[in-house]
């Protein structure tokens, strides 16, 4: 095994998959932390990646970007020592591209020293930056691009007003220094550009008495190169741990394909058109109401969730029957049902929800208890409806739907875009083994992104 990792949380770790499999390591994602035996008994569906059906890497999903310190030592140590059994030679604990974290909410140097322990390591390669994704680290500050418009971090129209951790520095060695004492060194773009052999001995000669992280500036493709090219020749030979986004993989495969340790990347361009899909989502971002309002002009089927129902156990089977009803009908008429909680994160129906939730003293979150009611109606749907391809938006209510189909893991079958391809489910129940489906994040994809689902190839706007 090439290597293994834990994402931080589920569309984002569907993103590790993709950045694997797109550039020719056939890699699969469990659901639950596997054992060797299930690892070395997967097999592939599609074939395209892999002629035999198997995996050269693999990884799980978590929630560690939304834990306290806390819970992710309860959380966290099980899992990073059942893979630690499983040898590789990387383990990468993936982090959100946007380092979505903070001392209290999903602390990345306190899941760093958990992983630390189970992957024993003299330095940690750190790697934010993703091009692809449009993510860029430039002397130490993280950057990301929204549209045609790059932002500094701390000044992002979403992720400096992030309701649970708002980015308030972009310096990610000042960022990460407020999560814990660890030391961080860097390797700016001045280094990086250098010639091979000053690179090569800047980091021969780095002081790894304490295991500092070393940080490495990304701008582009280029500087992938160079970046995985130094974490593959100084990493020690199994168990290597690495932290930051998909930019880690991206890197890792520019290089080793470069020297022929990979082959080239297989073809995905694209599968045959559907019909019609299955489109649901639990997400509020904007891009998602933009992706929404372009599939409802396309003819899809407008069938809005009452969200308030779903939050009563009384009247939430009742919401579900008639959603469910709704959809079937637009699928027997031969149009694709376009069901959504919300469109934009300004939508009406979201405070209403909150209040509705807050008078009741709700001790749970609206927005799990709606993710669950979507996964359990999605299960009601596709029973009745028979197989037809499927794409969730939201990264709450992707992580209910696959649980609910009993889904154990999942593998790409097509690139969408960065991020949130199009997968093939597995499954223990055979009605949802073998289904062709997409689990989104909110802020992935352009706004024909559910058309593309249904058309089976990347459309650009």
């Amino acid at each position: 095994m090439l290597i293994s990792f834990y994402g931080d949380d589920f569309t984002g770790s569907t993103d590790v998959m993709e950045s694997l499999t797109a550039n020719g390591v056939p890699a699969a994602l469990f659901l639950d932390p596997p054992d060797a035996a299930e690892v070395e008994a997967f097999r592939l569906i599609n074939r395209t990646a892999a002629s035999d059906g198997r995996i050269q890497a693999f990884g799980v999903p978590g929630v560690a970007r939304s834990l306290s310190p806390e819970d992710m030592s309860r959380t966290l140590i099980p899992i990073f020592e059942k893979l630690a059994r499983i040898p590789t030679r990387y383990f990468h604990y993936k982090t959100c591209s946007t380092f979505d974290s903070s001392p209290a909410v999903g602390n990345i140097a306190h899941a760093t020293d958990l992983a630390l322990k189970a992957f024993p390591s003299t330095f940690i390669p750190l790697l934010v930056g993703a091009p692809g994704l449009g993510r860029y680290c430039v002397f130490g500050n993280l950057f990301a691009r929204v549209g045609s418009t790059t932002y500094r971090l701390d000044r992002h129209p979403t992720m400096s007003r992030h309701p649970v951790t708002p980015m308030r520095e972009s310096d990610l060695r000042r960022h990460l220094g407020e999560q814990g004492p660890r030391r961080t060194e860097l390797v700016d773009l001045f280094l990086l550009r250098a010639d091979r052999a000053a690179r090569r001995k800047a980091l021969e000669r780095l002081d790894r008495s304490d295991c500092p992280y070393v940080l490495f500036d990304t701008v582009e493709d280029a500087d992938l190169l160079r970046v995985g090219e130094l974490i593959h020749q100084g990493a020690q030979d199994s168990g290597q741990l690495l932290v930051g986004s998909s930019g880690v993989e991206y890197a890792l495969c520019h290089y080793m394909r470069s020297c022929g340790i990979i082959p080239p990347p297989p073809d995905f361009s694209e599968v045959a058109a559907s019909d019609q899909i299955i489109a649901l989502s639990g997400s509020a971002a904007p891009s998602t109401a933009a992706q929404i309002q372009h599939a409802l002009n396309l003819g899809f089927a407008d069938i809005r969730l009452e969200t308030i129902p779903l939050l009563r156990e009384r009247t939430r089977a009742a919401e579900i029957t008639r959603v469910v009803k709704r959809a079937l009908e637009a699928l027997n008429n031969g149009r694709s049902p376009m069901i959504y909680a919300a469109r934009g994160p300004d939508d009406p129906a979201i405070a209403a929800c909150k209040n509705a939730a807050r008078e009741a003293g709700d001790m749970f979150h609206p927005g799990q208890l709606i993710a669950h009611a979507q996964g359990l109606l999605l299960r009601q749907l596709l029973e009745h409806a028979g197989r037809q391809r499927v794409v969730v938006a939201g990264g709450d209510t992707s992580g209910y739907v696959a649980r609910g189909l009993g889904l154990y893991a999942l593998e790409m079958l097509l690139p969408i875009a960065p991020g949130a391809p199009l997968c093939i489910a597995h499954s223990r129940e055979k009605a949802f083994h073998g289904l062709e489906i997409s689990l989104k994040g909110g802020q992935n994809g352009n706004a024909r992104y559910f058309e593309s689902i249904l058309r089976g190839k990347a459309l650009l706007v």
